[in-house]
């Protein structure tokens, strides 16, 4: 065994310690991405309102967000302030008169002494579109089919 490469013995086949890393990063992200997706709260109605962009500097560099206002369709319509950040703000391309579905966080916080409320959209969708490719999730990103365990399938690149 060289100092440079290190491998883990499991049966017959040796594993490298940076390929186990690899795959032990790659599921910590798929558990995280499921976990956070199944606790999402949604928010539809129609953009009134879009306010200016703002931006600046902050400790991990640029940031841009832009608040939208969307007025629920409900018996007692209510106004919701909804943040969008970075480049999520030119991939929803919403305009005012749109009917939206947004997938939303809401969080808050203490500021002396009081409460501040943020709701922050991370999907939005027109309503009654079809939902668009998210360029975050390409078909390379995609978790692959698995519908057999068999070892016919020359293109399988796990060696066990």
């Amino acid at each position: 065994m060289t100092d440079e490469k290190k491998f883990i013995k499991n049966r017959a086949f040796y594993f490298s310690v940076e390929f186990i890393q690899e795959m032990k990063a790659f599921f910590c992200r798929f558990i995280t991405f499921v976990f956070q997706k199944s606790s999402n709260m949604e928010i539809s109605g129609r953009i009134i309102q879009i306010m200016p962009e703002v931006n600046g500097n902050g400790k991990n560099g640029q940031w841009r967000k832009q608040e939208f206002i969307l007025e629920t369709q409900a018996t007692y319509p209510k106004k919701v302030c909804i943040t969008v950040w970075g480049d999520n703000i030119d991939l929803f391309g919403v305009k005012v008169g749109d009917e939206v579905n947004a997938s939303i966080d809401v969080e808050s916080r203490e500021y002396n002494g009081r409460w501040y409320t943020d709701v922050k959209a991370w999907k939005m969708e027109k309503a009654g579109a079809t939902p668009k490719n998210n360029p975050a999730m390409s078909s390379s990103n995609a978790i692959p089919d698995v519908s057999s365990f068999s070892d016919d399938n020359a293109d399988d690149i796990l060696p066990f």
